[in-house]
């Protein structure tokens, strides 16, 4: 076994896919696709999407301030991956795509109801790294669809979503469960005889 050395470049995949919706009022709604996205803070909850400066949503998530992050499932792909190659300069993907742009609870860009969870945003701050600009944000406040929720227990069953994520290039669902935090140090229960 050997090492093939390659020049610096993103490999740290999977990632999420997310199509992150934006915009104060209906004439100005957009969704753009974002991979470079993830947590950053648990207190204060905070996250980041990195977007180019080019892309249509840049200038609208800089003006506002604000943005919700909408996770994406094995039934969004398509739309995913549409709203991701086409312009909101173009084309008002909310309708072109069938999906249903909702108040938001704290934030004025909307939700997309079709999404299972979607992630309100407030940007704290925009670092200029190159290609992309660093939005950090807070997180203030999260909606859940209520049909994966277990009304037993009240916990949140997202891989019953179907997520999708996204390895260099493609799109893929995720697989079967290999370990859970802390399995590794985690004490074997002994058996009652």
């Amino acid at each position: 076994m050997g090492k093939v050395l390659w020049k610096p470049g993103t490999m740290v995949y999977p990632v999420p896919a997310v199509m992150v919706s934006c915009g104060s009022e209906p004439e100005e709604f957009n969704i753009i696709t974002v991979a470079w996205t993830g947590t950053i803070c648990t207190d204060p909850a905070m996250c980041y999407i990195s977007v180019r400066p080019s892309r249509h949503s840049y200038g609208i998530i800089k003006k506002n301030g604000e943005y919700v992050i909408n996770l994406t499932t094995r039934a969004l792909a398509f739309a995913t991956d549409w709203c991701g190659v086409r312009s909101g300069r173009d084309y008002d993907k909310f309708s072109e795509m069938g999906l249903t742009p909702v108040p938001a609870t704290k934030v004025k860009a909307p939700m997309i109801m079709e999404s299972p969870v979607n992630i309100e945003c407030i940007v704290k701050e925009i670092k200029e790294l190159g290609t992309h600009h660093m939005f950090i944000s807070e997180v203030v406040a999260i909606n859940a669809d209520d049909r994966f929720i277990d009304p037993d227990t009240g916990k949140f069953g997202l891989s019953d979503t179907n997520p999708i994520s996204y390895i260099h290039g493609k799109y893929y669902e995720t697989g079967k469960v290999v370990g859970k935090f802390g399995f590794s140090v985690e004490k074997k229960k002994k058996r009652k005889k």
